[in-house]
């Protein structure tokens, strides 16, 4: 019997999830009416506490479960940098900590039954060694080390057996779940945020097309100087098992007590392989946080987890860069115009152009500035209130603009990038790095050399 079972029913999950709601609208009422009689700074310091404590419920709550809600989970852990006071951060990152890294476990014997059908054949024949002891827990599944009959070693991913059931339960909640969030985000287009994770969980749900997805950047990275994807063995991988190479690295939580430069060297790479390969590729893993990726003995940086991951158009890519050229370039109109015209701005007369530029500012200024910026949890707290929080000062405009659907994941990518680097107080020049993307600019950075050199080679 699995040590934890998956609680698949909508009637069960429902009720979790309905209990936080109805709770946090309670309270959310409650603070909304105290606030009227409380002088400015209370009213703040009450609004953060109800903050916290929505952000521990929902962490509770979708911490008992596996599937899509666990999922939201994760995705959800990163925005603790803008809804968790400064007091209450440390403790809370070690929860967050324990939600991405200790998912439940489920028992070796369902798990191998999920490998043995997946791939019809036993165990023994599949693999010369088979570690029955999870070396990792992902959101829908956990992560094996094992060996080919070849003598490679290897990671085998397996999805949870019974995780599709919970999933299309969490589908049937997950409007119940974003309730909750519009509550702590009220700029929050619902209906638009809902249907794309839908979409980009259920893709989540299907190995083989996380395998494809990690064979694309495989291809594209083979021989790079610092960045490393892992290669996929094509005939051991199915809808519910994926085999790909093993890595052994460094993990986050070590790399943070690293000396500066070489965080700071850790933060460019993390830089370029998200922000960059949206912009060179137009495809992106949409999972930027410290699980995905290891340092390498040899110094470059293995990314892995390849189930969330977006395609984009070369137009929609165009229109990112054509925002932050107009915010580099102090041009209000031009960002007003590139926004209004791709439908971000539904109501553009209620947006003034340079109530707009300052909104930008605040939230992309951190690539769009011409300077070296050491990047911390506080920056990344401030770019994360100033883009959707009741808190912003920018919230008149905020809360007239509409994020298109397709573009929703980027803007995930890009504040959990943030995130990231932030922890790591990573410390660039990171508008002169993005100029190479931005406007084509030679690279300014050794790594940015190595990386146009390699760029360079291969269209040779």
């Amino acid at each position: 019997m699995a040590r934890d079972r998956i609680p698949t029913s909508r009637v069960r999950r429902t009720a979790t999830l309905g209990r936080l709601a109805a709770g946090q609208a309670v309270r959310q009422a409650g603070t909304r009416a105290a606030n009227v009689t409380r002088s400015r700074e209370d009213a703040q310091a009450a609004l953060e506490r109800r903050h916290l404590e929505a952000a521990e419920q929902i962490v509770t709550a979708l911490g008992t479960m596996k599937g899509a809600a666990m999922k939201l989970g994760q995705v959800l852990s990163f925005l603790d940098v803008g809804l968790v006071p400064e007091e209450h951060r440390e403790e809370f990152q070690r929860k967050l900590a324990a939600l991405r890294d200790a998912a439940p476990k489920v028992a070796f014997k369902d798990m191998r039954k999920v490998i043995e059908t997946e791939l019809d054949d036993d165990l023994g024949e599949l693999f010369a060694a088979f570690d029955e002891e999870p070396i990792a827990a992902a959101s829908i599944g956990q992560v094996y080390r094992a060996r080919l009959h070849d003598g490679r070693d290897v990671a085998v991913k397996v999805q949870y057996p019974g995780v599709a059931a919970a999933v299309r339960a969490d589908m049937q909640n997950l409007g119940l779940i974003m309730r909750v969030v519009k509550r702590m985000t009220p700029g929050l287009d619902v209906k638009a945020v809902t249907d794309e994770i839908r979409l980009r969980i259920d893709e989540e749900l299907d190995y083989e097309l996380e395998a494809q997805n990690q064979r694309s950047l495989a291809r594209i990275y083979r021989g790079h100087p610092f960045i490393h994807v892992p290669d996929v063995v094509t005939r051991l991988s199915r809808e519910r098992v994926i085999v790909s190479g093993f890595v052994e690295g460094i993990g986050f939580e070590q790399l943070k007590s690293y000396p500066q430069a070489d965080r700071d060297r850790l933060g460019e790479i993390v830089f370029r392989f998200f922000f960059g390969c949206l912009c060179r590729h137009h495809q992106f893993s949409g999972d930027p946080h410290p699980g995905n990726f290891l340092l390498m003995a040899d110094g470059r940086v293995a990314f892995l987890d390849f189930g969330l991951f977006k395609r984009m158009s070369v137009a929609d890519v165009e229109h990112e860069l054509a925002v932050a050229r107009a915010v580099t370039e102090r041009d209000a109109q031009a960002a007003f115009d590139e926004l209004a015209s791709t439908g971000f701005l539904p109501n553009p007369e209620r947006v003034k152009p340079d109530a707009l530029l300052a909104y930008l500012d605040d939230t992309v200024g951190w690539y769009t500035a011409d300077g070296e910026l050491q990047l911390t949890p506080e920056i990344a707290t401030r770019v994360a209130i100033e883009s959707s929080d009741p808190r912003s000062s920018h919230f008149h405009t905020v809360r007239h603009q509409d994020i298109r659907p397709e573009h929703l994941f980027t803007v995930r990518m890009l504040v959990l990038t943030l995130a990231v680097l932030g922890q790591l107080r990573a410390r660039a020049n990171w508008h002169r790095i993005a100029r190479e993307w931005m406007y084509g600019d030679p690279a300014v950075t050794e790594l940015g050399r190595q990386e146009d050199e390699f760029y360079g080679r291969v269209a040779a």
